[in-house]
């Protein structure tokens, strides 16, 4: 699943609004008796964590970047 598949609405949060929907979500799962009714909130859910997992799969490589260009900056001025 890439990311053109992650609705727009979901895209437009924060990662801080898509864990907290993430966990309003599992309470309801939690409560869920009926598996029927759960398979459009599971779907959501699974869209939800795939969009936090981009998320700090991108930060994870902006702070690496950083790190190496300060490294090279370092070795630079020696």
């Amino acid at each position: 699943m890439n990311s053109e598949n992650i609705p727009t609405d979901i895209k437009n949060k924060s990662i801080e609004e898509a864990q907290k929907e993430v966990s309003e979500i599992i309470e309801i799962l939690e409560k869920e008796e009926n598996l029927e009714n759960s398979i459009e909130k599971y779907h959501r859910l699974i869209l939800l964590n795939k969009y936090i997992e981009q998320k700090f799969k991108n930060k994870s490589k902006n702070i690496s970047k950083k790190n190496f260009e300060n490294i090279q900056n370092s070795l630079s001025k020696n």
